[in-house]
């Protein structure tokens, strides 16, 4: 068997099924286009689509080398042989262009005559009776059946829900030697890695019932998945996948860094291990969007950079490194996942500060486990609790090997078996809250049966503004009817329609829908599914009917405001890559009729300087009037002209390129302008952090421009007429005015404390210690800050260097500050201020201390505080005669 690096194999994989017909969809992003998914989690993910029916494909065959993501075990990374969060999955798939004989015979090709795997060390689990996958594997490729092993259906047969597609299925295995055995009882489906599992072809034929029967499908599907870092270190000839040449690179360098070897130790080795999953996992959903969050795909990502930077420490990196290994990565995977390189700048930044924040975390949680260790230090069995482990393995990042390496060095031992269950009690929550594939069933609805009976509306809002056509159907609470009356209100769905229909983050249009005696105003257009466009209308006059024949009409006025809007915001995105960096990546968007709001990624808020240039670049590109013109054409060369795609997943094969001249280029399904001269102008509004590393631009455009700037006169010059100034010199009168108060408060100030210093001065009583060796100054003064109260004691112990100054304050119901001063000579006399407060806060309920000249402490009884004073007399006699 010839070796392969993983590069090869990716490519081999992808040449062959080309050459059987198959389509190359390059990866999909991590972030899939379905809500009840946080990752694209397999190969299969963006084709789901395809296998539910809710879409036709493109293409009857298809092969891919899919990004995946999976997190459900992330503690196990490093620990096994296979476990990774980031991944790459193999997959070929048909929707009726090939099956079962074909999927099972050319993967036997593709692994035995293109890789050289040996067909006599491989074996195949079938479902139990699935003949046909037999015959295939004992008669047409001649695997002994003594290789095959048959399963039920927990093994062997693929659920995509309770009703819905489903199949058997058949997992390929490769023995790799009595080596990698658990004992003699090793077997085909063993968890050791002797037999193991790389390649799952699943054969979707049949609809499963709601009475659990199971009718064949009309097109019969293929959905296949192999790992292609298990594969890799099978063809590699490795122990596990991290040894192959898709790691090992990676872990050379973190290696580097904290200057251990792979193959030292099992310590070293674990944190190299996860510190090359964690960093490719990160480059890689920074690229495709993901930021760090508190929830969602952003938390996962947050947890694996502070994973990996905890795993460096454990190796003796005590900086910041994760950066270092980043280039690493970008050169190993960069081909052919060029969107690494492209956002490096933005991989780098995100993870500096993110890297640098934790180093903070780390702080707080070393606290925390600082303060358990003594508390079990204090306990019989000097056991740190379960509990407290898992807080600081989830809360803080804390890997359990790091707390128990800290516990060990101070003789504390970690109560494992608690941390074990709060851990699966974790996982039972993810698993319970995870929405896999298999509960992702669509349920059938009306606008579900008006999409299988009609198909996809015809628009014809970009070429008009309004049309003659017919009413297909109507729909009023949820259920199909025959009209809607004079009052009533529901959705209609058009033959042929001029109303953009909501998508893309633009707004759908309004305007009318008038007939034979009736009109309907529409309030608005969405997708309700599919690419079904309808209608939400009141019925204002007569009654509308299916069939009947109307002419639909868009509010024009809005429709072009909403079009300004949009033209805007690709000029503003080109704008934004221009003066804050190519690593600027839309991430959402609103485009109304009197607005548009823009999210995209930074790492920081722009400066007044730059907001000016972002908005003078802007208006320069608008009044210049360029051409704003739609080209149609296949994904892929609208890619390789350099449009900008945004979600990619969401796309077709085919689609639409807005380009305003030769400044902005995007795909874009919405309505635009049509030369950039007509959007009259753009004024920003606001600009905002909306989240980690996510910035939100609001501008507005056209008369709503005017209308702002307007406003902004109007203020102006009444302010230039209430403080009797010129427009121009506004500003600095502000500021004249604004010095003025600082001055006035600062006198106010001063006049206030001398007031309160003097009010302190009477509630103080002088009592002289020790034959007239020190004076104590004691009393109670409520209500007042800590601030002015050390002002007093300077003033007490500056007077007289014999000075012991005590000062209670009640300074809430349950709240008591105590303080302690001494002056030069107090101090000779064998008295300690944070010896004293130390003691009388304990008489109210408190604690504290601090330096022999000066302390201060808090309590909780106010209550307390007229017997402690009277207590200090003799405990600062006490201490003066100690």
């Amino acid at each position: 068997m010839q070796y392969r690096s993983g590069k090869e194999i990716r490519q081999l994989f992808v040449n062959f099924w080309e050459s059987k017909g198959a389509h190359h969809y390059k990866s999909f992003s991590l972030v899939p286009d379905d809500p009840s998914l946080l990752f694209t989690i397999a190969g299969m993910v963006p084709f789901k689509k395809y296998y539910l029916g809710l879409e036709e494909p493109e293409y009857a065959r298809a092969v891919t080398s899919q990004k995946c993501v999976r997190t459900n075990d992330i503690e196990n990374v490093g620990h096994t042989a296979r476990h990774h969060t980031f991944f790459e999955m193999l997959g070929n798939f048909s929707w009726g262009g090939y099956f079962k004989r074909e999927s099972l015979t050319w993967g036997w090709e593709f692994l035995t005559q293109v890789l050289g795997l040996d067909g006599g060390r491989m074996y195949a689990t079938i479902y139990k009776d699935d003949q046909e996958a037999f015959d295939i594997w004992t008669k047409e490729i001649g695997m002994p059946e003594s290789h095959l092993v048959l399963n039920g259906e927990d093994e062997n047969f693929w659920f995509m829900g309770p009703q819905g597609p489903c199949g058997p299925d058949s997992e390929i295995l490769y023995d790799q030697g009595e080596e990698f055995s658990c004992g003699p009882d090793c077997h085909p489906g063993c968890d050791c890695d002797r037999f193991l599992e790389i390649w799952n072809h699943v054969f979707t034929q049949y609809d499963r019932q709601a009475d659990g029967s199971f009718k064949p499908l009309p097109r019969k599907n293929i959905d296949t998945g192999m790992g292609l870092e298990r594969l890799a270190s099978l063809i590699q000839g490795v122990r596990n996948d991290f040894e192959t040449d898709l790691f090992t690179p990676l872990m050379k360098k973190a290696g580097d860094i904290a200057g251990v070897r792979y193959g030292e130790n099992g310590q070293s080795d674990l944190a190299l291990k996860v510190i090359s999953d964690h960093v490719r996992a990160v480059c890689f959903m920074i690229a495709d969007g993901i930021l760090p969050a508190n929830d969602g795909q952003g938390y996962v990502l947050r947890r694996l950079i502070r994973r990996a930077a905890r795993y460096g420490r454990l190796i003796g990196i005590n900086k910041p490194f994760i950066n270092d290994v980043i280039p690493a990565v970008i050169e190993l995977m960069g081909d052919p996942y060029a969107e690494l390189g492209e956002n490096r700048l933005t991989i780098e930044k995100i993870v500096e500060i993110e890297e640098n924040g934790f180093g903070k975390t780390i702080r707080q949680g070393s606290e925390l486990l600082d303060a358990e260790v003594k508390a079990a230090l204090e306990s019989a069995g000097k056991t740190l609790s379960g509990a407290a482990a898992f807080q600081l393995y989830d809360t803080f990042g804390f890997p359990l090997e790091l707390t128990r390496e800290i516990c060990a060095e101070r003789g504390v031992s970690v109560d494992e078996e608690e941390f074990k269950k709060e851990m699966e009690q974790q996982r039972e929550r993810a698993r319970s809250s995870s929405k896999q594939i298999a509960n992702n069933v669509i349920k059938g609805n009306v606008f579900n049966a008006l999409a299988n009976e009609f198909g996809a509306t015809d628009f014809v809002g970009y070429e008009k503004s309004e049309c003659n056509t017919k009413v297909r159907a109507l729909v009023r609470e949820g259920r199909k009817v025959d009209a809607l009356g004079e009052g009533e209100e529901g959705m209609v769905l058009l033959e042929s329609s001029p109303f953009y229909a909501e998508r893309g983050g633009q707004i759908g249009d309004t305007g009318l829908i008038k007939g034979d005696g009736v009109l309907a105003v529409v309030k608005d257009s969405t997708h309700p599914f599919g690419e079904l466009n309808m209608q939400t209308v009141a019925v204002t006059k007569g009654t509308l009917r299916v069939g009947q024949s109307v002419l639909a009409q868009v509010d024009a006025d809005r429709h072009l405001a909403v079009a300004r809007n949009h033209t805007a915001t690709h000029i503003l995105h080109a704008v934004l890559g221009k003066v804050l960096g190519g690593h600027v990546r839309q991430n959402g968007s609103l485009v109304s009729d009197r607005f548009l709001r823009f999210d995209y990624t930074h790492y920081e808020a722009p400066s007044h300087e730059q907001l000016e240039e972002i908005e003078t670049l802007a208006n320069a590109t608008i009044l210049t009037d360029r051409p704003v013109t739609t080209v149609v054409t296949d994904l892929e060369a609208a890619k390789a002209s350099g449009a900008k795609a945004l979600f990619e997943e969401k796309y077709g094969q085919t689609v639409r390129v807005v380009s305003v001249g030769d400044f902005s280029s995007e795909l874009c399904g919405g309505t635009h302008v049509s030369s950039s001269g007509t959007i009259g102008s753009l004024k920003i509004v606001s600009e905002e952090s909306i989240g980690s590393g996510i910035r939100r631009i609001t501008a507005v455009t056209g008369m709503t421009t005017v209308r702002l700037l307007q406003e902004l006169s109007r203020t102006a010059d009444e302010l230039s007429a209430r403080l009797a100034v010129k427009r121009p010199l506004l500003i600095e009168k502000v500021r004249g005015m604004e010095e003025e108060i600082k001055e006035l408060k600062r006198q106010i100030d001063g006049m206030s404390r001398a007031r309160l210093a003097g009010s302190i001065d009477g509630l103080i009583a002088k009592k002289a210690l020790a034959g007239g060796a020190v004076n104590l100054y004691i009393g109670r003064v409520d209500g007042q800050d800590m601030e002015l109260l050390r002002e007093s004691g300077d003033k007490f112990k500056d007077g007289d260097p014999k000075a012991v100054f005590v000062v209670f304050s009640k300074a809430a119901e349950d709240k008591v500050q105590i303080l302690c001063m001494l002056g030069e000579e107090a101090q000779k006399k064998k008295l300690h201020a944070g010896k004293i407060v130390k003691e009388l806060a304990a008489l109210v309920g408190g604690s504290g201390g601090g330096r022999p000249n000066m302390a201060q402490a808090g309590g909780k009884e106010p209550a307390k505080i007229d017997a402690a004073i009277a207590a200090a007399v003799d405990l600062v006699a006490k201490f003066i005669g100690a």
